[in-house]
């Protein structure tokens, strides 16, 4: 296969990847938001268990039928990451509660530079000027969509710093632990989709209840409601299993930054499905700047230096300045 067609199947297949997580994601919130809004099953972090329960029994099936080879994970590992994924979805749901709409979006878009600090941190990475500029810009677009009231409180922060810390731990350890260990996205799902499902399945119900003062098996399940709750398992099996492809095959930033299309999907799917309510002219300003920043991002990073790892540059510095030596000293001996 020549280097062009490997490029271009790369390309596609990459599309394809964010295609299936942008499709899923964005239902699995259409959904959600009716589930919650019309029929009132506001139990997020129970809800979130039953789809890694799902999740669990979509990989135990395929690993029977032979589609998952056998892998391994050790567990002080498996322990950090299912840690790390569980403080991210308790921290960001309490800090929903316990904030402001405006100073949780703050705190959403804040991952951002939190993975490029651990990307900086620990893999070494160097980001361009292009690459840092296009980030600030889709940041920008996406607070002025979404961004109205900001107040803050001690205990607000506090959740906030959680959970954005702990999700760009899970992402950044996503990436990590499928380059370490050789590990498929459908492996690394069918290691620690069973635990997350077990430990949210556990303190759900009291974290649910604590949050909303209702008690999940006190709630009314009719046939409707229980239609909602089913689908909404079973596009969270793929929305769980598109972000394990994208982030093994780009990076935590990366996910981050185009995921913010997301965001600009579900506001204008928003406005198409549940009423105009709230569309004005700075909320479409604001979409038109993220969506150039994204434009502007996918750009920079893609070309030479826009995003390398820090020791390659420095050695291929170094070797070229070797080379321009070793030439020097041929001259010197040719003359």
């Amino acid at each position: 296969m020549t280097p062009g067609s490997k490029a271009d199947k790369k390309a596609a297949v990459d599309a394809a990847a964010w295609m299936f997580n942008v499709v899923t994601s964005v239902g699995i919130i259409i959904v959600n938001k009716a589930l919650m809004a019309t029929y009132g099953f506001t139990f997020a972090t129970t809800l979130t268990g039953l789809h890694f329960a799902t999740t669990t029994l979509m990989t135990a099936v395929l690993r029977w039928l032979g589609y998952i080879q056998p892998s391994h994970l050790p567990f002080p590992d498996l322990l950090k990451f299912v840690l790390f994924a569980n403080f991210s979805i308790v921290g960001m749901n309490v800090s929903l509660m316990w904030n402001s709409v405006g100073f949780y979006q703050i705190a959403k878009l804040s991952m951002i530079p939190v993975s490029c600090l651990l990307e900086v941190v620990l893999d070494k990475i160097r980001y361009s000027r292009d690459t840092k500029l296009s980030i600030a810009v889709v940041l920008l677009g996406v607070a002025v969509c979404t961004v109205t009231d900001v107040s803050v409180n001690t205990r607000g922060f506090i959740a906030a710093f959680v959970g954005v810390w702990s999700t760009a731990l899970q992402q950044y350890y996503v990436h990590f632990l499928q380059r370490k260990y050789s590990l498929s996205s459908f492996n690394l799902l069918g290691h620690t989709a069973p635990v997350q499902a077990a430990t949210l399945l556990v303190i759900g119900p009291f974290l649910d209840y604590w949050l909303t003062n209702k008690r999940v098996d006190g709630f009314d399940y009719n046939l409707a409601s229980s239609v909602f709750i089913v689908l909404s398992c079973t596009i969270a099996v793929g929305t769980n299993l598109s972000q394990f492809i994208c982030i093994g095959r780009f990076t935590a930033v990366s996910f981050q930054v185009l995921g913010h299309m997301k965001t600009i999907l579900v506001l204008i799917l928003g406005f198409i499905f549940f009423g105009k309510e709230g569309l004005n002219l700075q909320v479409v300003l604001g979409m038109v700047i993220a969506v150039i920043g994204m434009v502007w991002y996918g750009n920079a990073s893609s070309k030479p230096g826009g995003k390398e790892k820090r020791s390659l540059s420095m050695s291929s510095i170094r070797q070229q300045k070797h080379g321009n030596l070793s030439d020097s000293s041929e001259v010197d001996d040719k003359v």
